[in-house]
């Protein structure tokens, strides 16, 4: 296998291969989550040629939301039961054909086939329970700027492709676009075939940091997909970590992908602005969050992650409300991109690393799969509340205004979690 000849030549230079398997983890997430975000480029277009209203589009995309989370706890299963390798590549073939597929729909019916359903399952199969599962399997040390890493290329790949799709859709039509985004996620599909490896031990190696006296892993019993997947959720649902951690991490979503990714471009159009001016600021912020996940990887390794979270919270609850006074100006939108864009994921890591101290480190993954699913719960109800939204009160500004205010409500519920458990130890590595 490759994956061991690159291994053993980088071990020679005193280089963990844990950061190849970083590297492709970033690609195939960044390609993936991808073709969560152009969709939204498409809306006007779709809406133009086809004649759909804003809320069919936006029940098409909400279930690509809703599914994109509600497989990640199966999917932390499937990479137990049949590795990541296997599990990624099925994923990411499956996506390439569903959006192949719908190049030809014509009814509002295909877009909620095919981009709903099919394009929803395949991407919740490499959602961020992918790069979750890397950074426990593979480091030790350094855990949470990898997941910080990792967790910034989801996030960016939804945003730092619109400004080029927008581009290519302005000037060859949306299926140009999507022909593009199938051949990126082929690429991928390339790339990890040849240089994914499962666990460390498969290509002769400890974890990074791992100086032996961590524990080895253990091997998961032969529980169905399924049954494993209920019986994590069943014992951690009996704990209130999980259960702050599950709504807050659903204001989480419906505050980024549900609301700004989804419906930012519409809402800017409303005000008169182009679509490409603002994907790009949706590039912007992707950008922006890139640095700011990465730091917060960095922070939570090193401070309380209930403090981390009760101000991502807090500050990203107060620029949605602030950003209809703005008045959709170039500046009072910059400011925004960056403000915003810097708290976009930011909570990620400081989630992982909580969901890792109190569920331990061979079910953070599983764990994660299913606060995960609050996230995307969140995300499909702004997605689809949004657009209905616009279409009965003919303005995007109330749902803003909601978003804020379950910000803030997050942070407060981060407020009664540091009440009511131990300061978690904070990591020197």
């Amino acid at each position: 296998m490759l994956s061991s000849l690159v291994a053993a030549r980088l071990a020679r230079q005193d280089i963990h291969y844990g950061w190849v398997i970083v590297a492709v983890t970033f690609f195939t997430a960044l390609v993936s989550s991808a073709s969560v975000g152009v969709p939204s480029v498409f809306i006007l277009p779709l809406q133009k040629e086809f004649g759909w209203s804003t809320t069919q589009v936006s029940s098409a995309l909400s279930i690509r939301l809703l599914l994109f989370g509600l497989m990640a706890p199966f999917a932390a299963a499937l990479m137990v039961r049949f590795g990541v390798r296997s599990v990624v590549i099925v994923a990411l073939t499956i996506n390439a054909g569903g959006l192949l597929a719908s190049l030809g729909m014509t009814q509002a019916w295909h877009l909620i086939a095919l981009w709903g359903f099919v394009v929803g399952f395949a991407t919740g199969m490499t959602a961020m329970v992918l790069g979750a599962t890397v950074a426990t399997r593979w480091f030790v040390a350094r855990r949470g700027l990898v997941i910080g890493i990792l967790a910034a290329s989801t996030a960016t790949g939804q945003l730092v492709f619109l400004p080029i799709m927008a581009q290519i859709t302005e000037a060859y039509g949306w299926r140009i676009a999507l022909g593009a985004m199938c051949a990126m996620l082929a690429l991928a599909g390339l790339i990890v075939l040849l240089f994914m490896s499962d666990r460390p031990a498969d290509v002769g190696l400890r974890p990074f940091g791992d100086d032996g006296a961590a524990p080895a892993p253990t091997t998961p019993a032969a529980h169905s997909i399924v049954a494993n997947a209920f019986r994590t959720l069943r014992e951690a649902a009996g704990t209130r970590v999980f259960w702050v951690l599950f709504g807050t991490f659903f204001v989480c979503g419906a505050s980024t992908n549900g609301l700004v990714q989804v419906h930012l471009i519409p809402m800017c159009a409303d005000f008169g602005i182009p679509a490409t001016t603002s994907a790009g600021l949706l590039a912007a912020m992707g950008i922006f969050d890139f640095v700011g996940t990465i730091a917060s990887g960095w922070l939570s390794d090193r401070y309380d992650n209930r403090w981390l979270l009760f101000w991502y919270y807090g500050l990203r609850g107060l620029s949605l409300m602030l950003l209809p006074f703005t008045d959709f100006s170039f500046y009072g939108l910059s400011l925004f991109a960056v403000f915003y864009g810097l708290d976009w994921i930011a909570t990620v890591p400081p989630t992982v690393k909580l969901s890792a101290k109190h569920f331990g480190p061979e079910r953070a993954a599983l764990v994660f799969g299913w606060v995960f699913v609050g996230h995307q719960l969140g995300a499909a109800t702004a997605a689809f509340g949004a657009g209905l939204t616009r279409t009965v009160l003919d303005s995007y500004l109330p749902a803003f205004f909601a978003a804020g205010v379950l910000c803030l409500l997050a942070a407060a519920a981060i407020i009664v979690l540091m009440r009511q458990t131990p300061a978690p130890a904070v990591a020197t590595a």
